[in-house]
């Protein structure tokens, strides 16, 4: 539940984390909590891992492509000296920061700042994917968000990857990975039906094709 009164005779800050699987509106949930803290005056700053550069390397970006102006940073340490004299803190894709991030939000929360965190609660093999677990144990205030599940129609709680790659980080967006509700998810798999088709044998009349 996204909290709606704000006392400004508190210096008590607190944590919200929105999360849930890919496509689920997860980072346009968080544009829309800053955004509505600037139009009640508060001060905001929003922050993204530097790694990602999908859409914007200074923005946050949705999937629906909403953006809001961002700070790309390497390191949870690294908020904590930036977000000075800000009222609400934003952070978008909190997986890739791993578990200090928990220790900076608490921090921040410390300092008396609204502290909102979004990001997977679960990766592509649906194992919790680390710091949001966490993070979502000591939130005030915690949103799970659903995508809609391409196969069946169903709520999608899952993040299906479609191209091969053991690795847990991998960024993409619908090229790599497709929500998926539970019946229809397969962890750890890349399913035939979204599965690159295998290239054709090049045989001594044809050229080889280029690389990319």
């Amino acid at each position: 539940m996204e909290p709606h009164i704000v006392d400004r005779t508190r210096n008590a800050g607190w944590i919200e984390v929105v999360c849930g699987s890919m496509f689920s509106g997860k980072t346009e949930e968080l544009i829309r909590r800053l955004r509505r803290a600037r139009i009640a005056r508060q001060e905001t700053i929003a922050f993204k891992p530097a790694l990602d550069t999908r859409y914007s390397d200074d923005e946050v970006v949705s999937h629906d492509e909403t953006a809001l102006p961002t700070v790309p940073v390497e390191s949870a340490a690294s908020m904590i000296r930036q977000a000075d004299g800000a009222d609400v803190v934003g952070i978008d894709e909190a997986q890739f920061f791993g578990n200090d991030l928990v220790e900076a939000c608490q921090t921040l929360a410390a300092r008396g700042v609204r502290v909102v965190v979004a990001g997977l609660d679960q990766d592509y093999k649906g194992q919790p994917f680390e710091p949001i677990p966490q993070l979502m144990a000591i939130a005030e205030h915690v949103t799970k968000l659903h995508a809609i599940c391409v196969q069946c129609g169903a709520p999608a709680n899952h993040s299906q990857r479609i191209v091969p790659g053991d690795e847990r980080v991998l960024l993409g967006a619908t090229e790599a990975y497709e929500p998926r509700c539970r019946d229809c998810f397969q962890p750890g798999e890349v399913p035939e039906s979204t599965a690159p088709a295998p290239a054709a044998p090049v045989t001594s009349s044809a050229s080889p094709e280029g690389g990319e």
